[in-house]
């Protein structure tokens, strides 16, 4: 099965990319719109080499992964106090509630008026998409440890740090990591747009900027460079996730 799914996949992504090149040239799509991919790809090569596409995606990835650093602290720190401490949870809740319903998107143009269109506004948005997942992923898991073995662990005369170190922690590593690959995944979308207003580098700078300047073969060259680490980003977390759950697994084997 795992080899059907393969070859399915590389004959849809085949098909995509010869459409990709046919359509513009036979005139169903104006090139100026959707250049030809062969097109693209030359100039995805000489914005490699010239350095300009590396610049870019270095911005990009710097904001990207400090984001997510801020996010996965503050998300981790949080969710451990209100899925361990009730009346921490009863206190936080109500405006947790309030602000998880609420869109990165919507918030943005008030990070930048309240933090300017620098990078801080930039991180602060992407920090706020990350950190939801983490979050709710971590209370998550906190809450659903198994109460036995906090009982065993009481029982031995252990202290509620003990506790955590040695139950709780272990035991939210499988919902954290699905947190951690989610928050990924928030941290590439809203990257684009975060950009896309008052950047002067980066990949959603480089998309915008190809759009006003009228070059789409460039535009498509940032797009694919985005798609591509996104996709990297996905296969990289899936990889830890399955990591740190794999003693879950052997567990349940056993």
């Amino acid at each position: 099965m795992k080899h059907i799914v393969k070859w399915e996949s590389i004959v849809s992504i085949s098909l995509f990319l010869m459409l990709w090149e046919i359509i513009p040239r036979i005139g169903l799509i104006k090139s100026t719109f959707l250049p030809p991919l062969s097109e693209v790809m030359v100039m995805f090569i000489q914005l490699s080499l010239s350095g300009e596409l590396l610049k870019h995606t270095s911005v990009s990835l710097q904001r990207a992964l400090l984001g997510f650093i801020v996010a996965f602290f503050a998300g981790t720190t949080l969710g451990l106090g209100i899925g361990w401490y009730p009346g921490f949870a009863k206190f936080f809740d109500p405006v947790l509630q309030l602000f998880r319903q609420t869109s990165a998107f919507a918030l943005f143009p008030i990070f930048i008026f309240v933090f300017g269109i620098g990078e801080f506004s930039k991180v602060a948005v992407i920090s706020y998409a990350c950190v939801w997942p983490i979050l709710l992923n971590t209370v998550n898991g906190v809450r659903n440890v198994d109460p036995y073995l906090i009982k065993c662990a009481r029982s031995m005369a252990a202290s509620d740090w003990v506790i955590f170190q040695k139950v709780v922690i272990p035991s939210l590593i499988p919902s954290l990591a699905t947190g951690v690959r989610l928050a990924g995944a928030s941290a590439i979308l809203l990257l684009v747009a975060a950009e896309m207003i008052g950047a002067s580098a980066g990949l959603g700078f480089m998309i915008i900027d190809s759009q006003n300047t009228f070059q789409p073969a460039r535009l498509y060259s940032a797009i694919i460079t985005m798609a591509a680490i996104g996709l990297c980003t996905n296969y990289f977390f899936v990889y830890l996730e399955k990591k740190a759950t794999v003693w879950q697994e052997e567990r349940h084997i056993a």
